[in-house]
């Protein structure tokens, strides 16, 4: 039965996209089947792995309309085992579609539940906001990934999301749970860097993820070429990063 995980955080800028791209392509590198699936209405995750937004081209948008079944808008990648349901603009209208829609918030749930079977993991990438795009993704998801950057307002950015599956859980989802949280952007030559780690390290404690993902030009630069950092510079502080993440995921599960 495959993993849902929702990389999710209200405040743009901290590495979402990032996150789910990188995770999803070192996740495949472990001979893993993974689904990436693109729920933000800017596409980055699509383009990011390669995949061009051509007219036409079915995407989530489709699915959540009801016009097509998660399965029949699966793009493969270049990424050998990571797979794509891609997102663009028309996404924005799905927000305002689904509004009056029956059980509105478990739409992307039922689309994928078909796909459990066939992925060991299926990563979804949220956009910057707490809409329903968010609110369907986090209620498919069995946990969230939650990416901070080391910055003064960090704290104060993520009590609403907390407070937010929090409420999920108290209502429509009370087996979810927060996958872990995900320091990124760190840059270890600065206090204020080092003293936001130690506070959310001190009050998470066991839910913060090992695994740091520094400041990286190379990371930075990657999705323009529509490639996962694994495939534009394997070597780099970026790359070794998230195949470390992917390995610290693993290895919980695992032992689960």
């Amino acid at each position: 039965m495959g993993r849902i995980i929702a990389i999710a955080n209200q405040k743009g800028g901290v590495g979402k996209t990032t996150t789910a791209i990188n995770l999803a392509a070192s996740l495949a590198a472990n001979e893993i089947q993974v689904l990436l699936v693109d729920m933000d209405p800017q596409g980055n995750s699509t383009t990011g792995v390669g995949v061009q937004k051509e007219p036409g081209m079915p995407t989530v948008y489709d699915v959540l309309s009801g016009s097509a079944s998660a399965e029949s808008v699966i793009r493969p990648t270049e990424f050998d085992g990571l797979h794509l349901i891609p997102a663009d603009k028309n996404l924005v209208a799905a927000n305002l579609e689904i509004v009056d829609v029956r059980n509105r918030e478990f739409l992307l749930r039922t689309a994928l539940q078909p796909l459990a079977q066939k992925f060991q993991y299926i990563l979804i990438d949220c956009p910057p906001a707490l809409d329903l795009l968010t609110l369907n993704a986090m209620v498919a998801a069995e946990s969230i990934l939650i990416p901070i950057q080391c910055e003064f307002f960090a704290l104060e950015g993520i009590s609403q999301l907390v407070d937010t599956i929090d409420r999920l859980k108290s209502s429509i989802h009370p087996n979810l749970r927060i996958e872990g949280i995900l320091l990124t952007m760190f840059d270890d030559r600065t206090n204020l860097a080092r003293q936001v780690a130690n506070d959310l390290q001190e009050f998470f404690q066991d839910e913060v993820f090992k695994t740091i993902i520094p400041r990286s030009i190379r990371l930075a630069e990657a999705p323009s070429y529509g490639k996962p950092i694994l495939a534009y510079d394997v070597r780099s502080k970026g790359s070794e990063s998230y195949i470390k993440l992917a390995k610290e995921i693993i290895s919980r599960d695992q032992l689960s």
